[in-house]
């Protein structure tokens, strides 16, 4: 994974064979198709001309999809015109599990440090971790991380005091909760959002 990582943040150019790029469009097609509720009045034929105009963020769509987060449209900036994504996984994304908060929390931990951490993957992936307040957008389109959580961006004055936070959905209500930024958990990974 460090591998990749590395190799993923020295290329410059972020691009995906024509191949990957394909499969991936008909993977967001067949998904955007099936989940109408979460984009009501939106067409995919527009989605899809914008997302062939712009390989970078096709690749970060790649690296969502590459991850388990199955991303899709969520929402449209109609002043800028840009379509919004979320992952929408059931469940927090396979592929970003079990790393700490941030660079800083990673340093912190002396032994059984975890490989990677959410802040500097989601800026590897070239998307943003969600805040609280788009978790919440999120929720109201389906039920997820009821058996998971995902780390949310966490505001200033509670990183500096050493705590991240993250949320989940129990009982039918999402929670926010907070942990100390270099704590790592096997069902805890983060969600992104990508403005294409």
């Amino acid at each position: 994974m460090r591998a990749t990582r590395a190799r993923n943040i020295n290329n410059n150019k972020k691009d995906s064979s024509p191949e990957q790029r394909e499969q991936l469009l008909k993977a967001l097609k067949a998904r955007f198709e099936k989940n109408m509720n979460r984009h009501k009045g939106l067409e995919w034929a527009k989605v899809q001309a914008k997302l062939e105009a712009n390989t970078e963020k096709l690749w970060s769509l790649n690296e969502m999809e590459r991850t388990g987060g199955e991303p899709d449209v969520v929402g449209h900036d109609k002043k800028t015109g840009e379509y919004i994504f979320y992952d929408c996984s059931a469940e927090s994304p396979k592929g970003r599990r079990s790393f700490c908060y941030d660079r800083e929390a990673l340093a912190s931990r002396k032994e059984h440090k975890p490989e990677n951490n959410a802040i500097d993957m989601a800026a590897a992936m070239g998307i943003e971790l969600l805040t609280e307040e788009q978790y919440r957008e999120l929720q109201k389109l389906g039920n997820f991380d009821t058996k998971t959580s995902s780390w949310v961006k966490t505001p200033s004055d509670i990183r500096k005091l050493g705590g991240a936070l993250f949320c989940d959905r129990r009982y039918d209500t999402v929670f926010v909760y907070h942990n100390g930024a270099e704590s790592y958990y096997a069902a805890r990974a983060f969600r992104g959002s990508l403005r294409v």
